[in-house]
């Protein structure tokens, strides 16, 4: 195990097992008769002494991004986020910006397998169905280029 590994391991712990709800298990509208879990009592209520700062960054969360700060990788997932607004903001190519702080993100997620498996499972699914794309469009390509070459050895 590398160093930045380890490294990552000892700055992220692995979170709880009550801490550990996937996106699909978010309970939106639950009752609040039973008890939420404590990473979500922290959304549920509002105390006037929380930082605005706090509040802007919980308003308007999406699911993904509370299920991706629920788990080991908070810290590196945030840096990843402010990569990606900074690049949008400042038109730059995001690929190009941000492959260092999505490398670490990645690797955080790798170390925090058990937790993040899903969007580890999902990534790689998208990426395999692009290759699939590119693969396909490339034959189309080729094929096309062998109709127009065999075309104009017909004229």
């Amino acid at each position: 195990m590398s160093a930045a590994v380890k490294q990552t391991l000892t700055d992220h712990p692995e979170p709880k097992p009550d801490q550990i709800l996937p996106p699909e298990t978010i309970p939106l509208d639950r009752p609040r008769s039973d008890p939420l879990p404590e990473a979500y009592q922290k959304l549920e209520h509002h105390d006037e002494n929380d930082g605005e700062a706090e509040d802007e960054e919980e308003e308007g969360e999406c699911g993904f991004c509370l299920y991706m700060k629920s788990g080991g990788c908070r810290e590196s997932f945030i840096q990843w986020e402010k990569c990606i607004e900074e690049a949008e903001s400042n038109k730059e190519d995001i690929v190009e910006k941000c492959v260092n702080v999505t490398a670490a993100l990645k690797q955080c997620m790798e170390a925090h397998s058990d937790y993040y498996e899903p969007m580890l499972r999902a990534e790689k699914a998208a990426e395999q169905q692009a290759v699939a794309e590119l693969e396909k469009e490339a034959l189309e390509k080729e094929s096309k280029e062998q109709d127009r070459a065999s075309d104009s050895d017909q004229k």
